[in-house]
């Protein structure tokens, strides 16, 4: 790496923040010295480059072409860099934490542990994203998403957290006494599905089977799909491990299990995580080598 090459790291941190606020003014406030500091600062790092960043041929100061690249790159590592200096001195800690994960996940197996939580770290406030879309760690926003698959995902740290297989299921009362030895036979059954992209719509389109090829399908909110299920509702694919309590009652009988290996991961970007993190990646880990127990 040529440090010689940099330019002053004062006149960096004053393009970055213009070009972030849009305003000389605005980017002299928020590093603390005065509006002529800033524009001192942005014209001697066109000179010390022989660059030309800003377009000044309008009324409004804009960015050249070179001036966008320049900003881009220094936005991203300057807002890497804070983050990184807020998670080591804690004081990103008083940003709720943030979690994504599944509706099936939150409901059966997260949010009835949470409370326990508060008796580890009352302190800190929690954000349980639960929707159906993939959503990555990032600076500042997501901080950890449970996820369901088989993994990797490319650029991000991630660690089985709970193994389990995928099943379908049903209520006796749906099902009878009709024998079922493969997932053909189930066809002609109502189905349940979780809105949106969920563990059981992969686990469809990993088999090729589309909700097209089903007889009919009623499509719920993840919390509420189990309970359709035991109601004869419909046949679910789900987790075998939010059902095991289920099939040992009878409320719901075994239609075929895939028992290719599957779990939920812990989805974490790479680097230094924030004390807040760090406490519920320990309890998290201390809830999942538990004994399962009926919830």
């Amino acid at each position: 790496m040529n440090w010689s090459s940099l330019p002053r790291l004062s006149a960096l941190k004053a393009f970055a923040a213009y070009a972030d606020l849009t305003s000389v003014t605005a980017a002299g406030d928020a590093l603390n010295v005065s509006h002529a500091a800033v524009s001192q600062h942005l014209r001697q790092l066109e000179a010390d480059l022989g660059l030309p960043l800003f377009d000044r041929s309008g009324r409004a100061l804009a960015l050249t072409p070179e001036g966008e690249a320049l900003a881009k790159a220094l936005l991203s590592g300057f807002a890497e860099m804070i983050r990184v200096i807020e998670d080591l001195t804690g004081q990103s800690d008083a940003r709720p934490l943030h979690i994504a994960t599944t509706a099936s996940f939150a409901a059966n197996w997260l949010m009835p542990r949470l409370p326990a939580y508060r008796d580890v770290d009352p302190e800190t406030d929690i954000v349980v994203d639960a929707n159906p879309h993939l959503t990555d760690p990032s600076p500042g926003g997501i901080d950890l998403a449970l996820r369901a698959g088989i993994g990797p995902w490319p650029g991000l740290d991630n660690e089985v957290l709970l193994p389990s297989t995928y099943v379908c299921v049903a209520a006796p009362s749906l099902v009878g006494d009709k024998p079922v030895d493969s997932l053909d036979d189930l066809m002609d059954f109502p189905w349940l599905r979780e809105l949106g992209i969920s563990e059981g719509s992969l686990w469809l389109q990993g088999l090729r089977l589309e909700s097209s090829h089903l007889r009919s399908v009623t499509q719920l909110p993840g919390n509420m799909c189990l309970d359709a299920a035991r109601n004869g509702q419909g046949v679910l694919i789900t987790a075998r491990v939010w059902v095991e309590q289920d099939l040992r009652a009878g409320r719901l009988v075994l239609l075929y299990e895939d028992t290719r290996p599957n779990a939920y991961h812990i989805v974490t970007r790479p680097g230094v995580h924030r004390p807040a993190l760090k406490r519920f990646l320990t309890w998290l880990r201390r809830e999942a080598r538990k004994p399962s127990v009926s919830l």
